[in-house]
């Protein structure tokens, strides 16, 4: 794995070297899989779920019996658990690209993969977007580099690892998520950001999906203080650069919240995705990305509400 998460000699491996790169790093051990089993057991009987849980368990073993579901139906979701859109059918980079696009997303910590949305979305409007003055400071003198879809296999791979504070965390990215982010990154569609140290050990990064003007952040992970925030406000800076409506976060957690990131309802996000993301619909970057601005160009970012795209 040292070698691994070193940064590879240019900006793409050759087809050869690609596979094998991914044949080390997307597996998990019989260790790792029963862990995931017990801990994401665990985690569907906490209190605060377990009395949806049954509902869980008969709306996945009656999609099951009607032969899953290929692309969710934004018409057709399950209050209990919130917004479950059923299993995932036969999925793909392509399916996973057309779910995205009404709201949903794979997940499952263990089991047949699901179809998910919530009621209330964490998003960022690029004119909101806040960098504390620490940041600002540490971003301004970090011996540190960023660059974007350099080394996608190891990020994803280092974003479904073990945490330094918790190495017994629950991921639900399995080699099976994967291999498909993988086949989006291939065609274009994912990304990733990664950061560097002086010695080219990559120490943070992230990935997620980009449709059309909306970028779906998935996972981030951080080897050193503030890597990945340093990483992600570069992330943001150029999606606002290149005229991207919102990043979304999926759901709520404290530490995007103080990135500026706040809850929208489900239908307001659904009208920013017919607008944004739809086939023929204007903006977007597909294929590779890079940077065009290092981490003190960042930091002095003061974002105006007329430098946004309009919401």
């Amino acid at each position: 794995m040292a070698n691994a998460m070193a940064k590879p000699d240019g900006d793409t491996l050759v087809d050869g070297a690609r596979e094998v790169l991914r044949a080390t790093l997307f597996r998990e051990t019989w260790n790792t899989w029963a862990q995931r089993w017990v801990l994401g057991t665990a985690y569907a009987l906490m209190p605060v779920r377990i009395r949806s849980y049954p509902s869980l368990v008969w709306h996945t073993l009656s999609d099951l019996a009607r032969g899953g579901t290929p692309v969710p139906d934004q018409a057709r979701t399950h209050p209990i658990p919130d917004t479950f859109a059923g299993v995932c059918r036969r999925i793909s980079p392509e399916t996973i690209l057309a779910a995205a696009r009404l709201g949903f997303y794979p997940w499952c910590h263990c089991g047949p993969l699901k179809w998910w949305t919530s009621q209330w979305r964490m998003v960022l409007f690029f004119n909101e977007h806040h960098i504390p003055k620490r940041l600002r400071r540490d971003m301004k003198k970090a011996p540190y580099r960023v660059t974007f879809d350099q080394a996608f296999e190891q990020v994803i791979a280092a974003c479904a690892g073990q945490r330094s504070y918790n190495k017994h965390a629950l991921t639900w990215i399995t080699p099976r998520i994967m291999r498909l982010y993988a086949g989006l990154f291939d065609q274009g569609h994912a990304h990733s950001f990664e950061v560097w140290d002086a010695d080219g050990k990559l120490v943070g990064g992230g990935y997620g999906l980009s449709v059309g003007r909306v970028f779906i952040t998935e996972s981030q992970f951080s080897l050193a203080p503030n890597t990945s925030k340093m990483g992600f406000a570069v992330l943001n800076y150029h999606l606002a650069k290149w005229g991207y409506v919102l990043n979304d976060g999926k759901n709520f957690t404290p530490t995007i919240e103080a990135m500026g990131f706040r809850l929208i309802p489900r239908c307001d996000h659904e009208a920013i995705l017919r607008d944004s993301t739809q086939i023929g619909a204007m903006g977007g970057k597909v294929g590779r990305w890079n940077v065009d601005a290092d981490l003190a160009t960042v930091a002095a970012w003061e974002p105006k509400p007329e430098t946004a795209a309009a919401a």
